[in-house]
């Protein structure tokens, strides 16, 4: 019986399972094309390389599921929420990280790991892997090939949609005499987001040019499939003229003090890097035509000389019905020495395609061993983004999903002395969602024998 095990693929998922698997004393073979090929929008030749947002999101465990998945994660020694934690910047209330040393950093030490063995290379077939077991996590950017051969496995079953990239403008350009640093409702430091405001005449004026701006074409054969909390700035504009200014440009929580009036609609802009050299435009994922991009976003006030480190683009994303498809472990149920790890899968953001990255190091390595992996309790974080890949009720409408307490299991009623239910609302709610996880989510650890 063979000893190793393959991942395909050295983003979020990949690496964090190798790590999983390397860290449990099994050998890696780590596959990654980079830097011989890279798809559309990767840019380094860096393991786990972030070509969105830099922010992992809100950072809050007690009222917040992807904050709670981050405490998880931690917990079970995730090699991303170290690096991460290592390389953070300050972004108010959430994990946000300086992308190219956290890139950096992720490399490092997957290059320094005795386990994992490297190779650079595109695998076109899952036929490379007859009798081995492997891990896809090749995310939503996988190679034609590949994306062929999945195909021709799993039939009409594979699934895709877009997802498009924020710019990245250079701090120094930005206009103080307009501009200024708030984060909303003063939460973090004052200085984790800078803010452009427009009065309503400079708003209606924007989102005119959004709905006449040039954008890429799609193909014939092409159908936009988007998914709803990553949408082009473009996109939201045309459901109608308020959507942006109750979405990304909403200005509540923010007072101006250029100003005595009241900003009729924001445009934030979140660290980026370490340095606090370059900040990226909150929301603003488009696929505007690069022309168009200068030109529009330099009509926002402070904006008005900016220069862009980085243009915002477009690339399309692939991902498996994997409750139909893949069985309690996440192997493919035709084929099961293949798994499916990460955004392939239908799990949705740089923190949840890790959490399975995670459990599929974790199932790979028990199932080598001839033990019968402990599934996540479903009441945690991770048990929630993983009954997601698991909810073959809804496979109709079988979405790409962020962790969200909406996946949990009800909380139950409390008893009041009076012996009549009380039902949790609102941060009560919240704060016993995730005070449950973490209770259940250390049984599990010891149960599991995990450390």
């Amino acid at each position: 019986m063979t000893q190793k095990i393959s991942v395909v693929g050295a983003g979020f998922a990949g690496s964090e399972a190798a790590w999983q698997i390397a860290q449990r004393g099994i050998k890696v073979d780590l596959y990654e094309m980079k830097p011989l090929k890279f798809s559309p929008a990767h840019k380094s030749a860096d393991f786990a390389e972030l070509v969105c947002s830099n922010s992992l999101r809100s950072d809050d465990a007690k009222h917040n599921a992807v904050g709670l998945l981050h405490e998880e994660l931690r917990k079970l020694g995730s090699l991303v929420l170290s690096i991460a934690d290592q390389t953070k910047v300050p972004a108010g209330g959430a994990l946000a990280v300086d992308r190219n040393l956290f890139a950096q950093k992720i490399t490092e030490n997957i290059k320094n790991n005795k386990n994992i063995n490297i190779i650079h290379k595109e695998i076109k077939s899952l036929d490379e892997f007859k009798d081995t077991p492997v891990i896809i996590a090749t995310g939503p950017l996988t190679s034609e090939d590949l994306s062929a051969d999945i195909l021709k496995n799993v039939g009409t079953e594979t699934l895709s949609f877009y997802d498009a990239i924020a710019p990245v403008v250079y701090k120094e350009t930005i206009n103080f005499e307009k501009a200024w640093y708030q984060s909303r409702y003063d939460k973090g430091d004052q200085k984790d987001y800078i803010n452009c405001p427009m009065n309503k005449e400079e708003y209606e004026n924007f989102v005119s040019a959004l709905l006449e701006a040039d954008t890429v074409q799609f193909h014939e054969f092409e159908k936009p499939q988007y998914f709803d909390g990553c949408l082009p700035i473009e996109v939201m504009a045309r459901r109608g003229i308020d959507t942006l200014r109750f979405g990304p440009m909403k200005p509540v929580g923010l007072k101006n003090p250029n100003s005595p009036d009241r900003p009729f609609a924001v445009v934030q802009l979140r660290q980026d890097n370490k340095e606090d050299t370059l900040r990226n435009i909150v929301g603003f994922q488009t696929k505007l035509r690069y022309g168009e991009q200068e030109r529009i976003f330099k009509m926002i006030p402070g904006l008005e000389n900016a220069e862009f480190a980085r243009l915002g683009g477009i690339h399309k994303n692939t991902f498996i019905k994997s409750p139909i498809l893949l069985d309690d472990f996440l192997r493919l149920k035709s084929r099961p020495n293949i798994m499916f790890a990460g955004q392939i899968t239908g799990s949705e953001g740089y923190v949840e395609n890790t959490a399975i990255g995670f459990l599929t190091g974790l199932f790979a390595t028990s199932l080598l061993m001839g033990k019968e992996p402990l599934l996540p309790p479903r009441t945690t974080a991770l048990g929630a983004i993983w009954s997601h890949l698991r909810d073959i009720e809804n496979i109709e409408n079988y979405q790409p999903m962020n962790v969200n307490f909406g996946l949990f299991p009800d909380i139950e009623p409390i008893i009041t002395p009076n012996g009549k239910k009380k039902y949790l609302k609102g941060l009560e709610r919240k704060e016993a969602y995730s005070a449950r996880a973490l209770n259940d989510l250390d049984l599990w650890i010891k149960t599991n024998d995990l450390f």
